[in-house]
């Protein structure tokens, strides 16, 4: 079986979701190309770069973290809220809508 990885912080919830050691690197190194393009954002605004050509990396950061979104709330949906309807609870379901209500603002 593979070590799984638990993760919290203060700032949140304080709920915890352990993961899988492929699915906690997969997260990662998405997040440090994220975090690279940032750093690249960063430079372009150092070097005077022109407006479009920063709002076209922005643009692409964006979408970066759109499709790192799109990967977790599968991931939730097909674990913590599965594993809760399986368990006869609809607790996860009623937080899926919650948040789901959040993101479509």
């Amino acid at each position: 079986m593979e070590q799984m990885k638990e993760g919290g912080c203060p700032c949140c919830s304080g709920r915890t979701k352990r993961r899988t050691d492929a699915e906690y690197k997969s997260l990662m190194n998405r997040l440090s190309r994220i975090e690279g393009q940032i750093r690249g954002i960063k430079g372009l605004l150092e070097k005077e770069a022109y407006c479009t050509d920063i709002i076209v990396q922005v643009a692409a950061a964006n979408a970066a973290l759109n499709s790192f979104n799109k990967v977790l709330l599968e991931n939730h949906i097909k674990t913590c809220v599965k594993d809760d309807i399986q368990a006869g609870g609809d607790e996860k379901v009623d937080e899926l809508l919650e948040l789901l209500k959040k993101l479509m603002k």
